[in-house]
């Protein structure tokens, strides 16, 4: 069974967060660590995203033509299909969530801008979000320039959304229905779609790096953020598995509570 204590003692650098929903009680570990946020930062990138939409500011019909300099390799799909092919922004913000498309999430980057995210952010009071650059970009990763995040920032980025309390109850279950298509599975997720338990979430992940974070909506829903950098990527991911199962089916345990 799986306790707080094994989240704390995972060797490497892990960050974790986590709230049912019905109760004030928050277990957390190491929640304001600043970790390499992986294409976790396209929770921020979307709520920002939907903000401007919702206030005239972004278009979400405007079309964009994918050029060949725009593509962006490994996660998503429009790397991969035809040159010259016509997206609209909101099919940007879905596919940046749904597959984790690395090319949507730098055009809409490139339309926000790094500090206009995280002005947001830091206007809606989600400490810990720090895009700095547009993915895919190893001469600045390798000066150690990183997108970062914190357990406690996403989780209360979450939180507010559960309760309609971000950007408001129309926006935010337009954003949870976004993340209710997820097609990236494998972690939080793993054992619970078996047992028809829905999972509102975002993964990341990179070398040593691996994420998820989410509303799980179980019998109790709640909130649940597991990050992670310098670790052994597929033993976290099995305790993500078995963390996510136990807090569903109620047999979390815990040797201390945040």
């Amino acid at each position: 069974m799986c306790t707080l204590d094994q989240i704390a003692s995972f060797p490497g650098d892990v960050g974790f967060y986590c709230r049912y929903l019905d109760e004030e009680r928050v277990w957390m570990h190491n929640p304001d660590l600043p970790l390499i946020a992986a294409s976790v930062i396209k929770l921020p990138i979307m709520a920002t995203a939907i903000r401007d939409i919702a206030s005239g500011r972004l278009d979400p019909d405007a079309v964009v033509r994918i050029c060949p300099e725009m593509k962006k390799p490994s996660c998503g799909a429009l790397t991969y299909l035809h040159d010259g092919i016509e997206v609209t922004v909101m099919d940007l913000i879905t596919l940046m969530i749904i597959l984790s498309d690395n090319t949507a999430t730098n055009i809409l980057i490139d339309r926000l801008t790094p500090q206009h995210v995280n002005a947001t952010m830091e206007g809606l009071g989600i400490p810990g979000i720090c895009l700095r650059r547009r993915l895919f970009e190893p001469a600045l990763s390798a000066q150690g320039i990183q997108n970062t995040v914190t357990a406690r920032g996403i989780g209360l980025l979450l939180e507010r959304m559960a309760s309609g309390a971000l950007l408001g109850r129309r926006e935010d279950d337009h954003m949870l229905g976004i993340l209710l298509n997820q097609r990236l599975n494998g972690k939080l997720p793993f054992y619970l779609h078996s047992e028809g338990i829905r999972c509102a979430h975002k993964t990341g992940e990179d070398d040593g790096i691996t994420h998820d974070v989410g509303i799980v909506y179980a019998e109790r829903p709640f909130v649940i953020c597991m990050l992670s950098n310098n670790v052994e990527v597929p033993a976290f991911e099995r305790l993500m598995q078995d963390t996510a199962r136990a807090l569903a089916r109620g047999e979390w345990t815990r040797a201390s509570e945040g």
